[in-house]
């Protein structure tokens, strides 16, 4: 990422000034042995690459052949990371012509063991280690001339990695990942795009006792001195980059809600475990309503894990039913939250304050729970009557059998979303939901999961994936020039995702729409968010048709253009 940006002239033709080794060693810029005659000749490349002249079709199809190679899906990670920091434009040209095939690959669930397993497979630098020793040096790492063109970040601090914990500078993994979507699925161009770990160091014991832990090998600073570290960080990033788009991404529950609900304010920026989970899961329910005909309204909505991407859950889809006319109170009371130590209530064990508004009155769930005993999620479902279960709870098997046929009982297509990632952290298996509610559930898995059978028919399970909302939302804020993204701007995007369902048409297809079509997906995406960003007065385009004209000129197609030296 440190090579000078190229500069583009007239038809299309970038003029480059690197040559030879330089060239070839710059991600940005290397064609491998799809570099011209003429241009090996400019650029002292002959005798550096093999004979032949080859072109970026034929060079996705060998890069394709050898990934399906390799032995394991950690290793076709790890292929496919080496080919990014090899060949850009060649790794998001295989990105997007197999979409379906390479999003598990690049991201959830294999990204996982790709953070768990970040040291080992570490090769050439990629993004930003902001490590809390450099404090002092943030200004200066930032205004290295070739981040001039940065226009979103992602950031990390590695604390909470999908379900699987502290992973110290290995949680990298998540923002590099999060950035190759925001280009493949987005279409925004990968010199826009900033990866970031904050490194404040690891209370993970098997990273800090490894001779290979390429991070701060100290364990986590914690108060005062972490948010002062946070604190560096954000203002170097809004002295260097007024304008830019920051999304936080995998910080622990004590952090996530009250680093956004600080900063929203002074910069553009959100974060994606809670809203975009929340735009995701929300565009899920209401595919799914398509198919049973029971309104929002009138659904009972159990929460199985209230963190933030729980409580980010209740709270857009409270605002979803506020939007339909359904009073608060009312609105409020047709959502369940389960938390550490069972169904929240007032004055119950280990109630943090965000979740207040969720929490029940005692005397209303007071026969609820066995003798001394927390209430249970099988507890709810026996008295609650659900329609709706949702899962981000991080928790194997949380969804039981007995709490999965009881809600069966009472409602004719139980709405079930275990949404938890990687795969060994979801809250129930897709096979083993169909079994017990006789295939009549609808569900919708954080994970990919391949089709299970029932009754004698493969049934699709979608992947309720945030990768469906966050890189049109970035497109559209980036587009409209947005100064702050409004909660509004997050409703956009789930509303609009919820427009493209095929269950609009059909109620027998799919929940969502296939990630095949996931730039077209993400253009409408961006264009409600950022209509929605104008009707906000965030936006800094004057009209729809300026805006349309931003996303265009912002999506990237991974292609090799002619180049001239400089």
């Amino acid at each position: 990422m440190n090579e000078p940006a190229p500069q583009t002239t007239g038809g299309n033709i970038r003029q480059v000034s690197l040559m030879g080794y330089d060239l070839i060693n710059s991600p940005r810029l290397n064609k491998g042995t799809a570099f011209s005659d003429k241009e090996r000749d400019e650029f002292d490349l002959h005798g550096l690459l093999p004979p032949h002249v080859g072109n970026l079709d034929e060079q996705v199809e060998r890069r394709l052949e050898a990934l399906r190679d390799q032995p394991s899906s950690f290793r076709r990670y790890s292929f496919l990371r080496d080919l990014q920091d090899i060949n850009e434009t060649l790794f998001y040209a295989l990105l997007l012509r197999n979409i379906q095939e390479m999003l598990p690959l690049v991201y959830t669930p294999t990204v996982g063991e790709g953070c768990q397993r970040f040291s080992e497979i570490w090769k050439k630098p990629r993004g930003l280690f902001l490590s809390y020793p450099n404090r002092d040096r943030i200004d200066q790492i930032l205004n290295h001339p070739s981040y001039d063109s940065v226009k979103c970040i992602v950031v990390s601090d590695g604390e909470r990695i999908l379900g699987l914990g502290d992973q110290g500078a290995g949680g990298m993994g998540i923002p590099i990942g999060k950035m190759a979507l925001y280009t493949a699925l987005g279409g925004v161009h990968p010199e826009h795009c900033l990866p970031i770990l904050l490194d404040a160091g690891t209370d993970n014991e098997e990273r800090l006792n490894s001779p290979h832990y390429v991070g701060w090998q100290h364990h986590r600073i914690r108060g005062e001195e972490y948010d002062a570290f946070i604190d560096a960080f954000v203002n170097a990033v809004k002295r260097r980059w007024p304008h830019v788009l920051l999304q936080w991404e995998d910080f622990a529950r004590t952090n996530a809600t009250r680093l956004l609900e600080r900063y929203r304010d002074q910069l553009c920026t959100f974060n994606d475990d809670i809203q975009g989970t929340a735009a995701i899961a929300a565009a899920t329910l209401l595919s799914a309503i398509n198919v049973t005909g029971v309104p929002l309204e009138q659904q009972k909505i159990v929460v199985l894990g209230f963190g933030t991407a729980g409580i980010g859950i209740a709270n857009l889809l409270l605002q979803l039913m506020q939007d339909k006319g359904i009073p608060e109170a009312e609105a409020r009371n047709r959502i369940y939250a389960i938390g550490r130590y069972g169904l929240v209530t007032e004055n119950g064990n280990g109630v943090r304050p965000e979740q207040l508004p969720y929490a029940r009155k005692k005397e209303e769930v007071r026969d609820w729970a066995q003798p001394r005993k927390e209430i249970t999620l099988l507890d709810v479902v026996r008295h609650a009557k659900p329609t709706v279960l949702i899962g981000v709870s991080g928790q194997k098997g949380a969804f039981t059998e007995d709490a999965v046929r009881e809600m069966a009982k009472h409602t004719v297509r139980p709405i079930i979303f275990p949404l938890s990632n990687p795969v060994s952290c979801g809250e129930a298996n897709p096979q083993d939901l169909l079994d017990w509610t006789e295939g009549r559930a609808l569900i919708g898995t954080g994970s990919p999961f391949p089709p299970v059978s029932f009754g004698g028919k493969n049934v699709h399970i979608p992947q309720t994936n945030n990768s469906y909302i966050f890189p049109g939302l970035a497109l559209g804020i980036i587009a409209s020039k947005a100064r702050h993204v409004t909660d509004t701007m997050i409703m956009a995007a789930a509303k609009e995702l919820a427009n493209l369902v095929p269950t609009k048409k059909d109620k027998s297809a799919g929940l969502l729409p296939s990630l095949s079509d996931s730039r077209q997906l993400s253009r409408s995406i961006a264009l409600a968010v950022g209509l929605q960003a104008m009707r906000d007065g965030q936006a800094q385009v004057p009209d729809e048709d300026t805006l349309k004209q931003e996303i265009q000129a912002n999506i990237w197609q991974p292609e090799y253009v002619p180049y001239e030296r400089i």
